[in-house]
C-alpha cells in the first residue's frame, strides 16, 4: 500500500496496523522533514511494516502496477498538476487496485481554515487566490474531482461528503494551530504591523464567534470529500 503526501503518516499508520505482518505500507512525502517525522512516529507506535521514501506525487518512482492500494488524504489538491498526480496513481495501481482520496470541500464550508484568510481579504491585506492555484480548495468541486479521476483512467466507486469538526480549547489555541498549518498566513503576519495583526485576528474571531462555547472552547464544523476509485483491469500504464 502506498500513501502519498503522508505528512506525519497517521492515516497510513491506521492502515498499516490492519495490514499486519503480511502487508507493507510505503509512507511518502515530498518534504524531507515530514518523512523524518513520520519515521519517528512509526517507531513510537512500534510499526515494523512501514517503509519511508521521498516521493513527488507528480512522478512516482515505482513501476506500473506496483501497489495494491493508494491513499492520499488532503494532498492531491496541493500538487501543481493534480491531473498528472491522478494519472500516476492510476499507473502504479495493479489492475483491480483501489485509491482512496480525500480533499476539502469549499471554503464556505470550512470556517476553521478560512476565517483568517477571509479577514485578510476584507481588510485588503491579501489578494484572492487564483482558482487553479494549488491549495486546500483546488478540488472542492466534486464534479471536477470526479472528471479528473475518470480522465486518469480510474473508475469512481463512491464519492461522498464527510462532515468533520475542528475543536480547540480556546481561540488562542486555534490561532497558533492555523499559523503553524498555513505558511501563507505565517508569511502575511510576519510583514504586518501589530495593529494590522490585531485587526486580522479580530475579523477572524468574529467569523468564529458562533462556534465558541461559554467556556471559550471551539467546535467548528467543516466538510471534506472522500473518493474511492478502482483501476479497471484493462488500464495500461503510461
Amino acid at each position: 500500500m502506498l500513501e502519498l503526501a503522508a505528512g506525519l503518516g497517521d492515516t497510513g499508520f491506521l492502515a498499516a496496523q490492519r495490514l499486519g505482518a503480511q502487508g507493507r505500507l510505503l509512507s511518502t512525502d515530498l518534504a524531507p522533514e515530514m518523512v523524518a517525522a513520520a519515521r519517528r512516529r512509526a517507531a513510537e507506535l512500534g510499526l515494523e511494516n512501514v517503509e519511508f521514501r521521498l516521493v513527488d506525487a507528480s512522478g512516482i518512482e515505482l513501476p506500473d502496477g506496483a501497489v495494491d492500494a493508494v491513499v492520499c488524504r488532503f494532498g492531491v489538491m496541493l500538487v501543481p498538476d493534480p491531473a498528472q498526480a491522478l494519472c500516476e496513481i492510476a499507473r502504479v495501481l495493479r489492475p483491480g487496485g483501489r485509491a482512496a482520496i480525500g480533499v476539502w470541500a469549499g471554503a464556505e464550508h470550512n470556517d476553521w481554515m478560512t476565517a483568517a484568510g477571509r479577514s485578510a481579504l476584507e481588510l485588503g491585506l491579501s489578494e484572492r487566490p487564483q482558482p487553479n492555484e494549488p491549495g486546500p480548495f483546488r478540488l472542492a468541486d466534486p464534479m471536477e474531482l470526479r472528471q479528473l479521476v475518470e480522465a486518469a483512467g480510474l473508475r469512481v466507486v463512491t464519492l461522498e461528503n464527510v462532515p468533520v469538526h475542528w475543536r480547540a480549547g480556546s481561540v488562542d489555541e486555534w490561532w497558533e494551530v492555523v499559523l503553524d498549518m498555513s505558511r501563507m498566513l505565517t508569511t502575511l503576519v510576519e510583514r504586518l504591523t501589530p495593529d494590522q495583526v490585531g485587526a486580522l485576528r479580530k475579523g477572524a474571531e468574529r467569523r468564529l464567534a458562533p462556534h465558541v462555547a461559554p467556556d471559550g472552547s471551539l467546535d467548528v464544523p467543516g466538510l471534506a470529500w472522500a473518493l474511492l476509485a478502482e483501476r479497471p483491469d484493462g488500464l495500461s500504464g503510461s
